[in-house]
């Protein structure tokens, strides 16, 4: 790397701060600082979502299960459930989210069953979102450590990445203080220009570095077993199967895209459930196509490292020469790449991590944890609070990425697992509000608490995998609400 990447990639963070400044002007009401007073086209919407999906631990996780040893594209198959899922939300929670005046997601269980679960799932929201973005966090950290140490090869590496992820919230948080939600919306716009830019760029250099070119990457792709892109094993302990990527990625991708404040916040900002379906049923097949490209970029890591020629692989760590699948990507993007192509590859990493989820964990906070105990305040007051949490949510980010920065685990998986664990018991309430009219918030209430429970088991006691989580929360909680409807009676809310 040379001076003029550092400087593409410190422009780049001064624009993000700029870009936020901008749009200050125009966040006068909550509605404006939460939906950009719903005035967002759908195709921005949809650049949004794809942006989102496609963070920072996409762009350096992907690559890097494909170039662990065993390492293959039956990731995809989790792929097909997202597909599948977006199809049920389109035709089954997108139309609700236009009647009446929503702010946040969870403004429909408290229409239905009342303030208590409306609460509990905004507060697990909070809490899950705040964890999962704090590792994403920390990636980006690592990336911006191995730009910094190739040019001071001399630096601690551990002080650099605790620098780096100071940095990197503090820019985050500026942002986001000041431009809200339609900031971050248009921010992810230019994001998904940058980074798709930026992989196919490290993909035709990656393709001109290995000797034989793709040819010889493809080949020694087949050979090893990475193309490989079906696994119709049924074993739940698999992550990756035909059974857990389609009904566990069908569920996972319903509670993300469709019971998550940090997505749903996203349709909210157009006019139209239409709109809001356009946006993201398009987003689908983008993210179809950029799963696989991210996937062929690790072949193409795993031809040019040759990991496999080291007399020791097969008793090495699956990511050998490295600690983590996380680090090879990044590894090639600041030592391989000819300027000023690392400057703006590490400026797309930069821009994965600005989709920020700090506005919607503060429309969340705000709205559903903080006006019911503060009820009859102006606007204004609701608007400095929001602001006040903003940086409240950033700095835990902050400290929580500061926390796991020693963790040898891969941080897609982390936070996919952070992320399911609570999501199921979360969509199947919002299951039960809509297929069972007759259960009332007191069943809801304990079947969403016991399936979290049992989630908690499942997750620390069991070898279940973690693409099965939501499936088997939101299948716990619908059976638990049943049987405790005919234990615990209270008064149907009104809808």
């Amino acid at each position: 790397m040379q001076a003029i990447d550092l400087i593409i990639i410190v422009g780049y963070l001064v624009g993000v701060v700029l870009v936020g400044f901008y749009f200050a002007r125009k966040q006068r009401t909550t509605k404006d600082y939460f939906l950009g007073g719903r005035n967002v086209p759908w195709w921005a919407i949809a650049a949004s979502i794809v942006a989102t999906e496609t963070s920072t631990i996409t762009f350096i996780s992907v690559p890097g299960i494909v170039y662990a040893r065993g390492g293959n594209f039956t990731f995809l198959q989790l792929v097909l459930g997202y597909m599948l899922g977006r199809i049920v939300i389109s035709l089954l929670f997108i139309p609700s989210y236009f009647r009446g005046e929503l702010l946040t997601v969870y403004q429909l269980l408290e229409q239905r069953f009342g303030q208590a679960i409306k609460m509990l799932a905004a507060g697990l929201f909070v809490v899950m979102r705040n964890i999962a973005d704090g590792i994403r966090l920390l990636l980006t950290a690592i990336v911006l450590g191995s730009v910094y140490t190739a040019f001071q090869p001399d630096a601690n590496v551990e002080t650099v990445i605790i620098g780096s992820i100071i940095l990197i919230g503090a820019v985050m948080i500026v942002f986001t203080y000041f431009g809200g939600m339609e900031a971050v919306i248009w921010i992810e716009v230019v994001q998904l220009g940058i980074y798709v830019f930026g992989a196919l760029a490290a993909g035709i250099v990656l393709v001109n570095s290995i000797d034989g070119g793709w040819a010889t990457a493809s080949s020694l792709g087949a050979g090893y077993g990475k193309f490989q892109i079906f696994d119709f094993a049924f074993d739940f302990t698999r992550t990756y199967t035909f059974w857990a990527g389609a009904l566990g990625g069908c569920f996972l991708t319903m509670s993300t895209h469709g019971t998550d404040q940090y997505l749903v916040q996203r349709y909210l900002c157009t006019d139209k459930p239409r709109h809001a379906a356009t946006a993201l049923l398009s987003s689908g097949a983008i993210v179809f196509a950029q799963f696989v490209g991210f996937l062929i970029i690790g072949v193409l890591l795993f031809a040019f490292y040759q990991p496999y020629t080291d007399v020791n692989y097969m008793t090495q760590a699956a990511t050998f020469p490295f600690a983590s699948g996380d680090r090879v990507f990044p590894d090639f993007i600041t030592k391989h790449l000819p300027s000023p192509l690392p400057g703006i590859v590490v400026a797309a990493i930069f821009a994965a991590a600005m989709s920020s989820s700090l506005n919607s964990i503060a429309a969340t906070a705000v709205n559903d944890l903080y006006k019911p105990f503060k009820r009859g305040r102006d606007d204004k007051h609701y608007l400095r609070v929001s602001h006040v949490l903003t940086l409240v949510w950033g700095v835990v980010q902050i400290a929580v990425a500061l926390a796991v920065r020693n963790s040898n685990r891969g941080a897609l998986d982390q936070a996919l697992s952070i992320a399911s664990l609570i999501n199921g018991p979360v969509l199947g309430v919002f299951l039960v509000g809509t297929f069972m009219p007759r259960v009332t918030q007191r069943p809801a209430l304990a079947a969403m608490i016991l399936s979290i429970i049992v989630m908690l088991y499942v997750r620390f006691a069991t070898p279940i995998a973690w693409t099965w989580y939501v499936l088997i929360g939101s299948l716990l909680t619908l059976a638990f609400a049943w049987l405790a409807s005919f234990i615990l009676r209270d008064e149907q809310h009104s809808v």
